[in-house]
Parts: C-alpha cells; structure tokens; sequence
C-alpha cells in the first residue's frame, strides 16, 4: 500500500503519541474496586500496547501485521532477538551476582591509588573491556551501584564518574553483534555476518571510545570534578569481593563458549537462539544445582541471601542493597568504608561531612546516613521526600484503601518465595534483574513499525532517503548514521529508531548492495552513540541508569543529563561515521 489515506494520517500520529508517552511517561490516578487506590503508568511497557489496540480497533492494522510483529517478516525475527538477549543476560547476570565485577572494580581502585585522573581512566577502560564482552544492561546495573558507593565514600563528585560509566557502557556495545538487541535487528536485516559486523564496528568503536572519552575529560577538567589527588580508599579486598570463584569460573567458560559458537555457526546461518538459549539453560541447571549442594552442605552466601529482594529496590541486584534486613551495612560499601577508616588512622584525611550539600539529606539511604558529602552541583536535585514529610499523605492513602486481597495467601507465597531464595540464591537474585519490561515494548515496536508499513509510510520514507542521499555510498551513511543518533532521543529507545531506520533502508527502491551495506554499518554504530543521549529513553540502559540512581538518592535532571553528553556524542559521531566512512572507500 503506497498511497497516504486519513488512516495513514492517523497511524502515524498514533505512533507519534506513544513515543511521547515514552519519553514523558504519565501516570493516571485510578480508584479500583478492592484495589483502593492506583497509579496507572502510561509509559514504554503500556503505552505502545495501549496504541496498538486503538489502531487495531479504528482498523489501522489487522491481524497480520500484529503476527508479523511477532514472528517477524524480511529475515528479522523479533523472537529470536529477545530469547538470545534474555539468554546472554541471564549469563552476564548471574557471572556479575559472584561478585566478579566487583572484585575487578576493587583491584582497579587499588591500582588507581590516590590518583584522580589515573583511576578516572583506569575504571573506563575496565567498564568497556567489559561491556565489550557482556553488553551494556549487566554493567549499568553493578557499575552504577559501585560507583554511587564508591565516590560517597571516598568523597569524590559522583557525575564524572557516572557519566564516563555511561558512555564506555554504551560504546562498547557496538563491538559484538550480541552486545545490544539493536545490533541484532541490524545483522539480520541486513544479512550480516556476525563475525563480520565485529570486523566492520571494531574500529569506529575504538575511535569513538578514545575520542568520546577525550570529550568527556575536557568538559570535567577542573580540579572540583576530579581532583588531581584524593585521600586514599586503602587496599580494597579483591579476594573477598569474588565471594562464589566456582561460579565465577563456571560462567565465564559458559558465556564464553556461547559467544564463540554463536560467531562461528553465524557462518552457516543457524539461528541465533538455537545456540544461546542451551547455553543459557545449561547454566541455569549449573546454578540450581551448585546452589542446592551448598545449601545442603550449608555454605550458604550471605552477601547474596541477606541483601536481596528488600521492598523498593530489587532491581540493583545481589550484593548492592544499602542496608541488609538486619540492619547491617552492604558488603560492597563495608568493604570501602573499611579500607576508608583503616588509610584514615594512618593519615589520611577523610572529607568533611556537609549536610548542606549531602543529597535528599532526609531520605532513608544509607548515602545520606553516611554524609560523606556528595553534592549538589552540576543539577543534580534534591532526592525524594522523607518518610516524615510523605507520612500523613500515605496514612490518608491506607485508611482509604480496602485491606490487600487473599492476605493468607499472600503471606503464604512470601514465605515459600523466601524459601526458595535462601535456597536458590542465584537464580532468584538474577530473576528481578532481568529487562522483562523490554519484551512487550520490543514486540510493540515491531507492530507499530509494521502499522507504518502497512499505511504506506515506509515506502514513503525510503523514497525520500533515495532522494536525499542519490544511492551514493557516503550521503547514505552520513544520513541514516545522523538520523540514526537523533531517531534514538525522539523515537522510543534506540530500539525504535534501528527497527524503523533498517526498514527504510530495505524498502529504499533499486538501492545498490554497497550503499545498503554501508547504510547499516552506519546505522549499526550511530544506534550504540545514540543510546549516550540526550533522553534517559534512547536506550533501556538509560532509563535503567536513571531509576537505579534515583533509588540510591540521586536525581540528575534531563537537561542535565544532555548538557553533559551533548560534546560527546557530537564528537563521537563524527569519529565513528568518518571511520565507517573511510572503510567503505577502502572496500568499495
């Protein structure tokens, strides 16, 4: 279908609305029979679901292209993309939940010393060695925490820290095609090979690596952001950190050996998921088992069992809540606070406590407890409000609700769900941490993306990307790449903007191999530099950055956010198309 109807019209401002709703999610107040009262999210998980049933009842689209969402149409297969992201996360999770990152973490903070631009570069290249291997999700979830830790104990302004986290993250993911679902919509619908899309990646990654980082160190060049000299976190315990080595070893072979057949039958044109999803069962038999025998023998993990799945925050993970039930600290942050006290009795000068300047100094995290002075600059906002503060309204909120439904039961399953967890740590730490809500919005993108072909749009598009770039090698990779960047801030996740854009591209009519080629490699690297943007919602692992830090007290706005990116990601565009650029004029 070519032509634009009023239901073309009316699909694509549908379409537009739900990624507003992404980027700005609303929450609607309901009062609900027995459920008392209820906040309502419209946002990236209801929001596309929400549009695709008023385009399917207004007859925008049928049956078929909500199948085609699902099954997948032109070599893309959403279901393959989501069981190997769900199966490489689970691997990279569970390795992360032995503590193999933090005891990484703690050897390059005793190798930093009292270094502060020596440590800054030290911890980027260790977030991106291993974002290269495990992808961009499993190193925001422990790199955020770690980092929070860390410059509140040692006194440092978190942002630098947190930001250059973020960007080696991101970057990073571009190397191997299993590294971002995005990178996978690209190497399907672009029929590449995944040992050839790393060939192609490889050094636009490392150019935009180098330089993004470069971009990032001016901009926090002064002596405030990262000081020259720091009193010293005192020799951290890497042994202690890596609190399960079985495992530890166990996993790396596994994700290892999956990451390694998957490149080599990648030449044979097996499913992706046919290799991953084994794997993955084959280390959850390993975690179930290995955790039963310890349980039976009774080495049971505290660092694990006593921290996770506390009300309020089991998203962070194993080992990173701020308080244990019982009231002790977190193994990660008693470690530093640990190596903190023992370097001050020896001389060194720990900050001074400003409760001024402490962030949400009222709210019940242990950041603000320990006062070791995180501040406010560079718009980072006071944290939510106080159990006193929000008291009386929660009090009117309970006496007007009805009691909780089946209150037995209730108390029932919470019981076997502790059970269960102190006997099967692993998998019962690892299971809130997986990106659940990323499958109903990926499916939705697929449909609503289906919806725009269905209404002629994407013929549409691809007819004006002929137009723009004339077939030519060079325009199409500069093009698709800038669009691919800012596609990413204002079209719901980079997720949205690669299903759109490699659509595009393969409708585009008589396109040359070439220039579709270099379309992709384009749009493969632009969708990685896209996700350091200037929304939280250019990527999952934005908003995931964004929530985890919220839950630990600190509030970096928006704007924020894209002031600070902003000279990267500039920066980093133009280093990784100019490289992509350059190997295209070496091939073709």
């Amino acid at each position: 279908m070519s032509s634009i109807t009023r239901f073309s019209i009316v699909t694509l401002l549908l379409f537009v609305l739900s990624i507003v709703f992404v980027i700005r999610p609303l929450h609607v107040p309901l009062r609900l029979p027995y459920f008392g009262r209820r906040r309502f999210p419209i946002n990236l998980t209801t929001a596309p679901i929400i549009i695709i049933a008023i385009l399917w009842a207004s007859q925008c689209l049928g049956a078929t292209q909500i199948r085609n969402g699902i099954v997948g149409v032109d070599d893309v297969k959403p279901y393959n993309i989501l069981i190997l992201f769900f199966s490489l996360a689970y691997m990279a999770i569970t390795l992360d939940v032995t503590g193999l990152l933090q005891a990484a973490a703690f050897w390059v903070s005793n190798k930093g010393g009292t270094h502060g631009w020596r440590l800054y570069v030290y911890f980027y290249l260790l977030l991106t060695i291993v974002s290269v291997v495990v992808g961009n999700d499993p190193v925001i979830l422990s790199g955020t925490v770690f980092l929070v830790y860390y410059t509140n104990a040692i006194g440092l302004e978190p942002l630098p820290w947190l930001m250059a986290e973020f960007l080696a993250a991101n970057t990073a993911s571009m190397v191997l095609f299993v590294g971002n679902p995005t990178n996978v919509v690209v190497c399907e619908g672009f029929a590449i090979i995944n040992a050839a899309f790393t060939a192609y990646t490889i050094l636009p990654f490392l150019a935009c690596s180098v330089f993004g980082f470069l971009a990032m160190a001016i901009q926090f060049r002064d002596q405030k952001h990262i000081p020259r000299k720091f009193p010293s976190a005192g020799t951290l315990n890497v042994r202690g950190a890596l609190h399960d080595p079985i495992s530890a070893l166990v996993g790396s072979i596994i994700l290892g050996a999956c990451l390694v057949v998957i490149i080599v039958t990648s030449f044979f044109g097996v499913d992706v998921w046919k290799i991953s999803l084994p794997f993955a069962v084959a280390k959850f038999g390993f975690d179930m088992s290995w955790d039963h025998y310890r349980y039976k023998k009774g080495k049971r993990n505290p660092d694990i069992e006593d921290n996770e799945h506390k009300p309020g925050d089991a998203s962070t993970g194993a080992g990173y809540e701020l308080e244990n039930s019982n009231g002790g600290d977190d193994p990660v942050l008693s470690e530093i606070r640990r190596a903190v006290t023992v370097s001050s009795a020896e001389g060194f000068r720990t900050p001074a406590v400003d409760r001024k300047s402490t962030i949400a100094s009222n709210s019940p995290t242990l950041l603000n407890r320990e006062a070791v002075g995180i501040t406010r600059a560079a718009g980072i906002d006071d944290g939510p409000p106080s159990p006193s503060q929000s008291s009386g309204a929660t009090r009117a909120d309970n006496d007007s609700s009805p009691p909780p439904l089946f209150p037995k039961q209730r108390a029932h399953l919470r019981k076997i769900h502790a059970r269960l967890s102190r006997h099967f740590p692993t998998f019962f730490t690892a299971l809130p941490r997986l990106p659940f809500a990323l499958v109903p919005f990926a499916f939705s993108q697929f449909i609503l993306i289906e919806a725009l072909s269905h209404q002629g749009w994407i013929e549409v598009f691809a007819r004006w990307l002929v137009s723009a770039t004339g077939r030519e090698i060079h325009p199409s990779i500069w093009l698709v790449g800038v669009l691919g960047v800012v596609l990413c801030n204002i079209s719901g996740t980079n997720i949205g903007a690669t299903i759109l854009l490699t659509k595009v591209v393969r409708a585009a009519p008589d396109f040359p191999p070439e220039a579709t080629r270099a379309a992709g490699i384009a749009l493969a690297v632009s969708t990685n530099i896209g996700a350091v943007g200037a929304t939280f919602s250019a990527s999952l692992a934005g908003l995931l950055w964004a929530s985890i830090l919220e839950q630990k007290g600190i509030h970096i706005k928006q704007r924020t956010f894209a002031f600070w990116n902003f000279f990267p990601i500039v920066v980093m565009t133009v280093v990784g198309l100019g490289v992509v650029s350059a190997e295209m004029a070496v091939l073709y």
